[in-house]
């Protein structure tokens, strides 16, 4: 059933021109008046476009593209990917053909962000809408993300998923496309244990992230294989951990922090200080891995002579860092590429809804075996 404007104004107690002069704002109404009217709205999920919301199903030129942020090349190359296939060039003339206007929504990592965007593109009456990146993994967020989709869905928005699970419940998507990250992390630490690592310190990203979580557990799962697990637990925890980073589940070869540099640095410092014997460090992605390879540095070694470093992600400068950086690739131009296509509606979805895209190993000059 569509929300009407009178509907607005029941729910706030207003008359339904002051809702009308809240939301174009025109005329000066009361905060607190205006504080009540948009939570009716919100309440309401209310379509703030009147000839739109009168067309059950009607969308918009508009995409939604969800980044945590577009600074980090990983969100910026699927985000970019994904307009090749949605804004793409039309014939020339400057006419709008099947284009839609791709819009990028930079929540910062929030999770509050995250629901707010979707609501913005809920009123918007968006055509599609790309989520990338790993999600939160938090109950109470994937219930509410569940139900804000679903709404979209109801309303015609085509939802896809990039770079992320799907939900644990919510049909509305056309489609998850979700790195092997499990895999990519077990295949890194399978090759350090190669080399005749047994070691190996981990410097993770977030904890309520699905990335984080999967990547830390096929790093743990090679190890288990390989008889190293009860190495985890092993040694002084020392205390812990200090800047950006925080202790890892009680296990002194892990840190967490955020998916930066500066984290990278601080955690790797700190994975140093309790455990002064390792000799290889995986980071969380590649950006950690430069911030990891800076502390080594300054603590006076030399990498991968007396320790190696690997990342994940295969960004475009890991092959340009002194020495190359050792990572996992995800395809993540052909991922974005492919899930602009899916919002289009330009490729079938695959049997599902879900499909897993495969990590491969790139061996390079920043790992190498422990000496002595």
């Amino acid at each position: 059933m569509t929300v009407t404007l009178a509907d607005v104004a029941a729910r706030a107690r207003v008359s339904p021109a002051t809702v009308s002069r809240v939301l174009n704002g025109n005329y000066p109404v009361a905060a607190s008046t205006r504080e009540r009217v948009l939570r009716a709205v919100d309440d309401l999920d209310y379509v703030l476009n009147g000839p739109a919301s009168s067309l059950a199903a009607a969308t918009s030129d508009l995409v939604g593209i969800l980044v945590n942020d577009i600074a980090d090349p990983f969100f910026g190359i699927m985000a970019g990917a994904a307009q090749t296939q949605i804004g793409g060039p039309g014939d020339g003339s400057g006419r709008a053909g099947g284009e839609k206007l791709a819009v990028i929504c930079n929540t910062g990592g929030s999770p509050e962000r995250e629901l707010t965007y979707l609501t913005l593109l809920q009123r918007q009456r968006a055509a599609a809408v790309v989520l990338t990146g790993g999600a939160v993994e938090n109950p109470e967020h994937q219930a509410a993300m569940a139900a804000k989709l679903a709404k979209l869905a109801d309303a015609g928005t085509r939802i896809v998923f990039c770079g992320r699970p799907p939900l644990p419940e919510g049909d509305a998507l056309v489609a998850a496309l979700a790195f092997d990250n499990r895999g990519g992390g077990r295949r890194l630490t399978e090759h350090l244990i190669s080399l005749g690592h047994r070691r190996i310190g981990y410097v993770a990203g977030p904890r309520e992230r699905t990335t984080t979580r999967h990547r830390l557990e096929g790093h743990r799962e090679a190890l288990h294989a390989a008889g190293l697990g009860a190495l985890a637990a092993a040694g002084d925890a020392g205390g812990t951990a200090t800047g950006s980073g925080d202790r890892g589940d009680d296990d002194p070869l892990v840190v967490h922090g955020p998916y930066d540099r500066r984290s990278g640095y601080e955690a790797t410092l700190e994975l140093l200080r309790r455990a002064p014997y390792v000799t290889a460090i995986v980071a969380a992605n590649d950006t950690v891995a430069l911030g990891a390879c800076a502390a080594v540095r300054d603590q006076g070694m030399r990498i991968p002579q007396d320790i190696s470093v690997a990342g994940f992600d295969d960004l475009p400068f890991s092959v340009d860092a002194v020495p190359a950086l050792t990572t996992v690739r995800l395809p993540l131009f052909e991922a974005g590429a492919r899930a602009g296509r899916l919002a289009m509606g330009k490729e079938n979805p695959p049997p599902g809804g879900i499909a897993t895209i495969a990590a491969e190993l790139m061996i390079r000059g920043s790992t190498a075996a422990p000496r002595g």
